[in-house]
């Protein structure tokens, strides 16, 4: 995990431009709000944004640098993220249009993060 402490200036910059772009798609539907849930969506933002940077870190370096960030980022989108929401939802009966609006909120997120992190670059852990 020393790649967090190493790359941790584009992951923190990924992180605030997640959560930014989370805070825009949420004014469409403000259901929820708070500092609470900011807090929380910062600390879930970064810990997600840890995770890609460890994938983007680990991509095969023969794969396309923008292919490897957004595919990996749809890749952890769709394996973790939309599962997880999908069944926390149903499990709290809401509705199938708040999921569909969370879980693209997440990619987008994603997205932005996986653009930031390739755009600063980041920096493969010191052996």
């Amino acid at each position: 995990m020393i790649y967090i402490v190493q790359n941790l200036m584009p992951i923190l910059a990924a992180s605030l431009l997640g959560l930014v772009a989370g805070l825009a798609i949420q004014r469409l539907h403000p259901a929820r709000s708070g500092i609470r849930r900011l807090v929380v969506a910062a600390v879930a933002q970064t810990w997600l944004c840890c995770i890609l940077a460890g994938a983007l870190i680990l991509a095969p370096p023969e794969a396309g640098r923008w292919t490897m960030s957004l595919g990996s980022a749809v890749v952890i989108w769709i394996g973790f993220v939309v599962p997880t929401t999908v069944v926390g939802y149903a499990g709290r009966d809401v509705g199938a249009r708040a999921t569909a609006v969370d879980c693209a909120q997440w990619l987008v997120v994603m997205l932005v993060q996986a653009t930031t992190l390739t755009l600063i670059g980041l920096t493969p852990p010191t052996t």
